[in-house]
């Protein structure tokens, strides 16, 4: 199985228009275009029924105390943890995922969900936690957020794009569904999977580890 994107290349840093989030001209944050990036994939394992996609973001702070805090800077050396830019589930083998088709601009308060384009259904990303406590932007975040790290991180961050091909063409999963109930609700039907990594930082400084 394979995935490829005319949108960036495996391994190169992804272009603006993909993030939510963009260096702004005092070194903090902008909103930046936030459209997903094209995926397309090839030479599916006999039995494919269905196609499911994630975006995850491995290198998150574990602590918030000094993200986005001016004249402090996270320390490379600070545990990491996930967080998922994209759920998306029930996508037709012989589908593809066009630039922009499934997130175009930033939705305050998120996108609706969990139907999709093309007959898939959508998930919640986990921009949903992290505006929870937001008036502004609380609600729930379906498919595609595009990175935003933080502006005084001291690392580039990593965005794992992963496609499995699966037995089922319907996953089962329900309801406000994240990352972790896809990865569940995967294991057993999982026929074959390929993923892609982009790199992103708004810290012009920031260090690759």
């Amino acid at each position: 199985m394979k995935l490829r994107s005319d949108s960036f290349n495996d391994g190169d840093f992804l272009p603006i228009q993909y993030a939510f989030g963009k260096r702004s001209a005092e070194g903090q944050i902008d909103l930046s275009d936030n459209r997903n990036p094209h995926l397309a994939w090839s030479d599916l394992p006999p039995g494919t029924q269905s196609i499911a996609i994630l975006c995850i973001d491995g290198d998150v702070p574990t602590k918030p105390d000094d993200v986005n805090q001016v004249g402090r800077v996270i320390p490379a050396d600070l545990p990491r943890t996930d967080f998922s830019h994209w759920v998306l589930v029930d996508l037709a083998p012989d589908a593809t995922v066009a630039a922009g088709a499934f997130c175009d601009g930033i939705t305050a308060k998120g996108k609706d969900g969990p139907k999709g384009p093309q007959g898939s259904r959508q998930g919640l990303n986990d921009y949903t936690g992290w505006f929870a406590s937001d008036p502004e932007m609380a609600g729930d975040y379906y498919g595609y957020d595009g990175p935003c790290p933080p502006f005084n991180d001291s690392i580039v961050h990593h965005y794992r794009f992963t496609a499995y091909a699966l037995d089922l063409d319907r996953l089962g999963v329900d309801g406000k569904f994240m990352a972790g109930d896809v990865l569940a609700a995967m294991e057993g039907h999982v026929l074959g999977e390929a993923s892609m990594v982009a790199k992103y930082t708004i810290n012009a400084d920031a260090k690759e580890l």
